[in-house]
């Protein structure tokens, strides 16, 4: 995932142009202020490319190409509202969108770059240990207590549109695990891993998680939200460096995103899962 060839510096002059890159997500997502996006992401890659253009000697991977592919996703994410929808326009939309900013910024580290930057390690070699059990009883237990709580006395349960019908709820169910699934594609085994390769990990992990939190901010995840997705993205990113697991995270974040569906349906539908939840609408 990435390079021990010297060791990763907790911070470098790299990490300018790197949290220029990862600063254009809260001005994609949070001020939504699309000129400012693409200006941060200009000055990162140019200032990269300035710093390696002045190295006498080319060493590691390189931090213009790395950061490149994380501006590529986020613009492709970037192209889109992430009002969350569930037409049939919206959901294709989201897909291309959310796909691309996985498939292409891989592709172009595949065949144009010519390296293995990105990877995908589902399994991560060994059997889930107790703690890994343990923590998925925890993420539920968690998630039941203090998710109703948040989405209703915030009110965000309203950024995602009323599922009052079977289809609707069939519809919000797929969206949901599906954007889930894409949070730990993107967020950490693309623009984590990238940035592992430049960064000590707690570094790599702080910037990651401003593109994780922004984007979730724009999805629905407003009022105190961050107290909530903060953690969250710092904790996966932490999960993923002791598994190695793809389909341990995603587990994770399934978990977690099944209480978030029965809240919002519960949000939605006053009465119909009262005995469920602690919070009622």
């Amino acid at each position: 995932m990435h390079s021990d060839v010297a060791p990763r510096p907790l911070l470098s002059t790299s990490i300018v142009p790197a949290l220029l890159v990862c600063l254009a997500a809260p001005a994609f997502f949070v001020v939504q202020q699309q000129w400012l996006g693409w200006a941060l992401l200009a000055a990162g890659l140019a200032l990269a490319l300035a710093s390696e253009r002045r190295q006498v000697t080319a060493s590691g991977p390189s931090l213009t190409r790395d950061l490149s592919l994380i501006a590529i996703g986020l613009l492709i994410v970037s192209s889109i509202a992430l009002k969350a929808e569930l037409d049939d326009l919206a959901m294709v939309r989201f897909a291309l969108a959310l796909g691309g900013a996985v498939v292409v910024p891989y592709v172009v580290s595949r065949w144009v770059y010519r390296d293995r930057a990105i990877s995908f390690p589902w399994r991560g070699g060994t059997r889930w240990k107790p703690w890994q059990w343990a923590w998925l009883a925890a993420v539920l237990v968690l998630g039941w207590l203090i998710l109703p709580f948040y989405f209703i006395t915030s009110g965000v349960y309203l950024n995602w549109p009323v599922v009052d019908t079977p289809d609707l709820v069939a519809r919000l169910f797929v969206g949901v695990g599906a954007v889930g699934i894409w949070d730990e594609l993107f967020f950490i085994c693309t623009c984590f891993a990238l940035l592992r390769r430049h960064f000590a990990d707690v570094t790599a992990n702080l910037l990651q998680a401003i593109v994780f939190v922004s984007f979730l901010w724009e999805l629905g995840y407003q009022a105190w939200g961050p107290v909530l997705t903060i953690p969250f993205a710092l904790l996966q990113a932490v999960i993923f460096i002791r598994t190695h697991s793809l389909g341990y995270v995603v587990t994770v974040h399934l978990l977690f995103d099944a209480v978030v569906f029965g809240v919002l349906v519960h949000a939605h539908n006053p009465g119909l899962l009262d005995g469920l939840f602690l919070v009622t609408p």
